[in-house]
């Protein structure tokens, strides 16, 4: 599809998503919202090779220490450093066990990232009796595959989060939520140490649309104490976990409460700044996602983008969705690689978590995945794989000079080495490239 084209049908004749970030007034036409595009896309290419890679240098020496010159290496990208993740909801819960195997194998080939459940009223239904098994279950099926756990949510005024057993009596719900926090970070510290702690606390005012007994008292202490003393409590509970704050709200709303979640010594109370992006509405222009990482980036703080959602079918009304289409799946593709493109260019994003990884059983039942019900990848699917294991992959050759070294680039992540020295020896080695680390390795061979 033609990029004048994509962005007629994605946008019909106007860009409105691009109205109040930029200062417009009135709205873009086709041909202004593409050259706008281009004017924030031009320098991703840039800043993804300035920001997602870094110098190595590699010193091979013989095993009586001296240089080993013309050995040949092969340096094989294993794993990302930057999180590329999904919620994991259906695993275990497809009921045919053919696509359930097909949901697995194909998570476990793109993502190293995985979102897992822990809405109070569904986890805790009956009081006293968490669903820790189910999450062991997933946890160490991620832990084989190399998947990085992230909690969701501990924390949140929706009926999903707020149990119909809650008592009435507000001090009580206080301390039933800081024991849960407390529980749950504690069991699965070393397994699961991200967290969304506390989930749009933006909701949290007297016209706040959830009217639960976990809105009522988080309205009756404040967002900010109320997101506080989660934070405190998971902290205290874990001190090495990373903590993140986690809103649809890209406003001031929720700048303003971020910015008040400090201790009496100014230190920040959590991590990581966490951004929702759903868009069943129509696609953010590449003006309005930029604005927003500009926008959050202040605070000092990475960003995690946590809940992505761009869907491949049409809508009926408010509550009904069609299936995916294949002109649907074509712009899903084309949009998905052009939001995740300038994410990634970013600095200040860390990770980008998709929602939901296939069409069966999707939030609001949308054609939101990047499978589809029986599990065959979309085009969005195979384009990301081509952009996660191949444009933004390092595999890479050479030999090492008379001094036994050999430099490259490559992306942030963990590594295969593999030596073959001129004798016709094979080793192995692991190593890391780090964001930030000087990326320097002496290997000594034995």
């Amino acid at each position: 599809m033609k990029r004048r084209d994509f962005f007629a049908t994605l946008f019909g004749a106007t860009v409105a998503s691009a109205v109040g970030y930029l200062g417009t007034r009135g709205k873009l036409s086709v041909d202004e919202a593409i050259a706008q595009e281009e004017q924030v896309l031009s320098g991703a290419k840039e800043r993804i090779e300035q920001h997602r890679k870094g110098e190595v240098t590699l010193v091979i020496q013989a095993p009586n220490g001296k240089p080993l010159p013309n050995a040949e290496l092969t340096l094989t990208q294993m794993r990302h450093e930057f999180l590329f993740g999904c919620n994991i909801f259906r695993w275990g819960r497809i009921p045919d066990p053919k696509r359930e195997e097909l949901y697995r194998e194909h998570f476990a080939a793109i993502f190293n990232y995985a979102t897992l459940p822990f809405y109070w009223a569904g986890y805790e239904w009956e009081r006293g009796k968490p669903s820790y098994d189910y999450t062991d279950r997933v946890v160490a099926w991620c832990q084989e595959h190399s998947i990085v756990c992230k909690g969701h949510p501990l924390v949140w005024d929706h009926p999903a989060s707020s149990p119909e057993w809650l008592p009435d009596d507000f001090d009580e719900i206080e301390r039933l939520s800081k024991q849960r926090v407390r529980d749950i970070v504690q069991r699965f510290a070393g397994r699961i140490d991200i967290w969304d702690v506390v989930n749009e606390p933006t909701h949290l005012e007297p016209s706040s649309p959830n009217k639960t007994k976990m809105a009522a008292w988080g309205t009756h202490i404040g967002a900010v104490a109320y997101t506080a003393l989660h934070l405190k409590v998971a902290r205290e509970a874990n001190p090495k976990a990373t903590l993140l704050v986690n809103d649809y709200r890209t406003d001031d709303a929720y700048l303003r409460i971020l910015q008040q979640l400090k201790d009496e010594q100014g230190r920040w109370l959590f991590d990581v700044v966490g951004i929702q992006s759903h868009m069943h509405g129509g696609v953010w222009s590449p003006q309005r996602t930029w604005q927003v990482c500009e926008r959050f980036a202040q605070l000092g703080l990475p960003l995690h983008f946590t809940e992505t959602t761009i869907v491949s079918g049409p809508r009926i009304d408010r509550e009904r969705w069609g299936e995916t289409t294949l002109e649907g799946e074509e712009r899903q593709a084309e949009a998905t690689a052009r939001f995740y493109t300038l994410l990634f260019s970013h600095p200040a994003v860390q990770a980008i978590t998709w929602w939901d990884f296939s069409d069966d059983g999707a939030w609001m039942g949308a054609p939101a995945g990047w499978l589809r019900r029986d599990m065959s990848p979309k085009p969005v699917y195979e384009r990301m794989l081509e952009l996660i294991k191949g444009e933004w992959w390092t595999k890479v050759s050479g030999k090492t000079d008379r001094k036994g070294t050999w430099r490259t680039r490559a992306c942030y992540g963990d590594y295969e080495l593999t030596i073959r020295t001129p004798d016709g020896r094979v080793s192995k080695q692991k190593l890391s490239v780090r964001r930030g680390a000087d990326n320097s390795f002496k290997i000594r061979l034995t």
